[in-house]
């Protein structure tokens, strides 16, 4: 089971969710999406919390209101890390993960836990039990399909480009061709051939 909740309207469109047990743990950080970004207690057996970016969002610029809603505990340091960090290798627990890369793990001071957070998330919270291994297919078939129809896109683009150099050089020959110096007019043409008569003298 998972369990979601929704993040204040006034920090944006932000789905809070996490694992009931180190099961669900498991298979959040085996089928996370690129967009999302984890969150646990530093040093301590917690819950894996975890917040659904928007596209083309860093954890950089994740607000201090979202940062407050993904907190619950008093005076503890949660540090978070993009799911893409999350490390995990076979001789670890079931639900635990270690860091690719540790400059890129934030930690974040939550001197006191606020109740009225608390409250407020708890109204919005919905339990599920979804098919994580089936959403991930799902964003992978689609984001195939978008790079498929961007790479046809892509071709048909370079293929104009193709076709627009080819057509240009052909202006630019047949305007070659008609270069005043290079052209003999009808009357050069005629003072410089023999006459009928000419060529029937030189045949007799």
């Amino acid at each position: 089971m998972v369990l979601y909740f929704k993040a204040r309207p006034e920090v944006g469109d932000y789905t809070i969710f996490m694992g009931f047990d180190k099961f669900e743990n498991e298979e959040l950080i085996k089928y996370g999406f690129p967009e999302d970004v984890w969150f646990h207690v530093d040093k301590m057996s917690s819950a894996h919390v975890y917040v659904r970016l928007h596209k083309g969002q860093t954890f950089d610029n994740i607000s201090e209101g979202l940062l407050e809603d993904c907190n619950k505990v008093n005076n503890i340091d949660v540090v978070y890390t993009p799911w893409s960090n999350l490390k995990k290798t076979a001789t670890m627990d079931v639900g635990q993960v270690g860091f690719h890369n540790s400059k890129m793990v934030r930690t974040v001071k939550v001197e006191k836990r606020i109740n009225e957070v608390i409250n407020r998330l708890n109204k919005t919270k919905v339990e599920r039990t979804p098919d994580l291994r089936a959403e991930r297919e799902a964003v992978n078939a689609a984001e195939r399909a978008e790079r498929k129809l961007q790479l046809r896109d892509k071709k048909r683009r370079e293929e104009m480009d193709r076709m627009e150099k080819e057509r240009q050089a052909e202006v630019r020959s047949y305007k070659g061709l008609m270069v005043a110096e290079k052209m003999t007019s009808n009357k050069q043409i005629a003072s410089e051939s023999k006459s009928l008569q000419e060529m029937e003298d030189d045949f007799m």
